[in-house]
């Protein structure tokens, strides 16, 4: 074997080689690795933006366009100045940004430049609460973006849950990091009882102490130890400064139900470890769990004293709440209501049913839509 070349571009080439599965933006992002990978531009900086202004180019203005590209989901644009390469990818409302250059003051110039005042921040509402969306994603691994959720106050969608419920949730909403012991929330019960609403309600409730991210693929999370040390390790925007930080994971009924641990293998101690073992230490970090299982089939190393910050089984409304919870609707129209009383996506669906002119299908003042 002779000596080794000084140039990592000797001993790796790159070699590109297109077929009809590629698409002209595959080509741009591969053209855009070619001076780092020679050495030309050694140095990289990137930066990813969930909401972009329309307005917003994310073109330096000395910006020279050498390709660019459009599929139906994205965008890809290639463009260079004096020793810098720049790429923008585009989907949606967001964008990843990324400049290689010659030097490193450089790079981080020109993608300041880029991305400056780019980022889209609509008027707060007083309504709204950011909350976090991970997920793994094929392009670019671990992923995090941020919307807007609105979410009803306590006292606004209280009705909503029955009386030993409410009373619960009532101590949950008024919680401050000094009360915090147990690291687990854990709501079950059936299907369309109001857990979700609860959450996000929960979400504007903590957030001048708390950021709130629900994990869309939480099945993965703890089967992924990578993907598991990002978020729960890995410091977010916003997360920092004793910020504490509250994961939720919805209908994991698979992951905590008593026979995990044969089906879902190293899950359920991962679960266990963020919250109160060794991974979980000096992290700010609780977790928020939604089933459908009942309290008896729930693993009991999930629930036992000390876990839980919270453990509240959420049934539907008693039938005289469910009336109440109906007003003038249910005036004549008793019987709608069977003795064992309604869930509160049985309520509203009632409300669906009733004439368009009478109540509109929302109640005190919050969203149908978030009782699911």
């Amino acid at each position: 074997m002779g000596p080794m070349s000084a140039n990592p571009y000797d001993a790796l080439p790159i070699r590109l080689n297109v077929d009809d599965s590629d698409s002209p933006s595959d080509v741009v992002d591969a053209l855009f690795l070619g001076r780092f990978a020679a050495g030309e531009q050694p140095y990289s900086y990137s930066s990813t933006i969930d909401r972009v202004k329309p307005s917003a180019t994310l073109l330096p203005l000395s910006a020279s366009v050498l390709r660019s590209a459009r599929d139906d989901d994205r965008s890809a644009t290639l463009a260079e100045g004096e020793g810098w390469t720049l790429l923008i990818s585009r989907w949606s409302r967001g964008a990843d940004v990324t400049v290689t250059a010659v030097s490193s003051e450089l790079a981080e110039k020109v993608l300041k430049e880029a991305t400056d005042g780019a980022t889209d921040e609509p008027e707060p509402q007083p309504e709204n609460v950011t909350m976090g969306f991970w997920y793994v994603s094929p392009r670019r691994g671990p992923h995090r973006t941020t919307r807007q959720i609105s979410a009803g106050t306590w006292e606004e969608i209280r009705p909503n849950y029955t009386a030993p419920v409410a009373d619960a949730m009532d101590r949950l909403m008024k919680v401050t990091p000094d009360d915090i012991a147990g690291r687990l929330l854990l709501l079950h019960g059936p299907p369309g009882t109001g857990k979700t609403s609860a959450l996000r309600t929960l979400a504007r409730s903590w957030r001048d102490w708390c950021q709130v991210d629900c994990v869309l693929d939480p099945e993965r999370l703890f089967n992924d130890v990578g993907y598991l040390m990002d978020i729960a390790i890995g410091e977010d925007e916003g997360t920092a400064k004793g910020r504490w930080r509250l994961l939720l994971l919805e209908d994991c009924d698979e992951l905590i139900r008593g026979e995990a641990r044969h089906t879902a293998g190293q899950a359920l101690s991962r679960l266990l470890n963020l919250t109160d073992g060794l991974l979980g230490q000096g992290r700010n970090v609780l977790v928020g769990v939604t089933t459908n299982e009942d309290l008896e089939r729930l693993h009991p190393a999930v629930v036992r004293p000390g876990r839980c910050l919270a453990r509240i089984e959420v049934g539907p409304l008693t039938r005289d709440e469910a009336l109440s919870w109906l007003g003038d609707e249910a005036d004549g129209r008793e019987d709608v209501v069977g003795r064992e009383g309604a869930t509160l996506a049985e309520l509203f669906a009632l409300r669906r049913g009733t004439s368009p002119t009478s109540v509109p299908a929302q109640s005190s003042g919050v969203d149908a839509g978030l009782y699911l």
